[in-house]
């Protein structure tokens, strides 16, 4: 079965790669001209890349990690110590670390917060584990039933101290879903917990070795295309074309650079794209029906990647960094985590502007500055010294709709891979899946979609059998 597939990022080659796997010949069509879509990546006139977001592994990521194997590549991600850095902004300099034992889960974590005690009291630990319980013991169920809370409404009915929420959940939120804790739901942060507590190296962390489009999406392109898929580049899709019972009879391609419009027709059609495209390019007839309509309530969430280029060494750490500023998110070092970004004198800091939403509109030039007054606090000595760190240049990437906003209620719009629509399907980290707007939930959705799409065409295959069976004679 031929499978036309909207969008070359991390579901669309994932789902891809799987209707190979099932016999099927997909045809991924890419609107721009880089693999990846929310982990895409560019070199500048240096050769140095500049991403879109800061991409970290986690071992909590299942179907990530089988994907990496099946395509012989896993050892190119670079595994670092088990532990969670936080900086303390009112001690510059200051890290506070949460090592985590190598003994079974959840002793583990719970180890690691008990060992800490630059961040929370005795007090605040007990009343921190006291409200943890409910979701640890009662389960996912559980979790997705606080969806009707923020996680700041949450940790409040919890008896959790305040203090918990500004030194510990403020950072968690924005690392996960670049908001704070009083807009996101109480279910996301709440599922990435369950998943460190349950897996002994849940929330250990690994970076990529070089750049995603090449250590990672190319090697999904190779697969595909070796089992007779095709991957095409400058492919944007302008209109989901409809027959007269409403499935689509073809994608509408627009054509660049003086070319003219084709149409790309298949026996199915997944659309593995952002959700704020999919709602873009909706058929007026599909507006009515109730999926449809309740993913207009998902939106894309604005986020800002910033990198910076120093003439020394910023920081020796080789590991993810949760900045706790009122301004960044998580950083790292990627001269040190990464080893194509390696350079032994010289830094590269990669970091996440979060929230981003009062700045996805402002200039280069006033985020920059934004940030590098924060970071002097971070860093005082290596940049407000006698002889301080010189920046040597810096790329800024804005993606004014990223993953979809996990506000509180947001769980019950997200629709399923399959549609009621019988030979189209969606894949995206939107979607409905356990592992939320993540690169494991992009995968995972593009597994379930191209699940989806495999038995949909099952059970074509068995109707349509039924079909040509003789009537029965009484």
């Amino acid at each position: 079965m031929r499978v036309a597939i909207a969008g070359g990022g991390l579901a669309g080659l994932a789902c891809a790669k799987y209707l190979v796997d099932a016999g099927h010949t997909p045809i991924v069509l890419e609107s721009r001209d880089v693999l990846g879509g929310l982990v895409a990546a560019w070199k500048d006139e240096d050769g140095d890349w500049y991403e879109t977001g800061l991409h970290v592994f986690f071992g909590a990521y299942p179907n990530m990690l089988q994907l990496m194997e099946e395509l012989g590549i896993a050892d190119r991600l670079q595994w670092k110590e088990h532990t969670l850095i936080f900086n303390q902004p009112e001690k510059p300099g200051v890290l506070s670390r949460f090592d985590v034992p190598d003994i079974p889960a959840p002793i583990n974590v719970i180890t690691s917060i008990l060992r800490n005690n630059d961040m929370l009291t005795w007090e605040q630990k007990i009343r921190f584990a006291i409200g943890l319980l409910p979701a640890i013991v009662r389960g996912q169920q559980y979790v997705e039933k606080m969806d009707q809370y923020s996680l700041l409404e949450w940790l409040r009915r919890q008896g959790v101290d305040d203090r918990v929420n500004s030194d510990i959940f403020i950072a968690a939120s924005k690392a996960l879903t670049f908001i704070n804790p009083e807009d996101v739901s109480a279910t996301v942060p709440l599922t990435a917990l369950n998943r460190f507590l349950q897996e002994r190296y849940g929330s250990k962390v690994a970076f990529l070795d070089g750049a995603p489009p090449e250590r990672l999406c190319q090697p999904m392109v190779d697969y595909v295309t070796e089992h007779g898929g095709e991957v095409l580049l400058n492919k944007p899709l302008r209109q989901i074309l409809l027959n007269e019972d409403n499935t689509v009879k073809g994608y509408l391609v627009r054509g660049l650079e003086g070319a003219e419009d084709e149409v790309i027709t298949a026996d199915a059609y997944v659309c593995a794209t952002s959700v704020d495209v999919i709602k873009a390019l909706m058929p007026e007839p599909w507006k009515e029906i109730d999926v449809f309509q309740k993913m207009q309530n998902l939106v894309g969430v604005p986020v800002i990647n910033i990198h910076l280029w120093f003439d020394r060494k910023m920081t020796d750490v080789d590991q993810l960094l949760f900045s706790r500023s009122d301004l960044l998110s998580v950083y790292a070092d990627m001269s040190n985590t990464c080893n194509e970004y390696s350079d032994p004198d010289k830094s590269m800091l990669e970091l996440v502007l979060a929230p981003a939403k009062e700045w996805i509109d402002r200039s280069e030039e006033d985020i920059l500055a934004a940030t590098m007054a924060e970071l002097e606090k971070l860093y005082p000595q290596q940049l407000t010294g006698e002889n301080p760190a010189k920046l040597l240049k810096h790329r800024i990437v804005k993606t004014p709709r990223s993953v979809y906003t996990a506000a509180p209620g947001t769980q019950a719009c997200r629709p399923d891979q399959a549609t009621p629509i019988a030979n189209f399907f969606l894949a995206g980290s939107y979607t409905m899946q356990r592992y939320l707007g993540s690169m494991e939930g992009a995968v995972l959705s593009g597994k379930l979609a191209a699940q989806a799409v495999s038995q949909g065409a099952s059970s074509a295959a068995l109707d349509a059998g039924r079909d040509r069976q003789p009537a029965s004679v009484a």
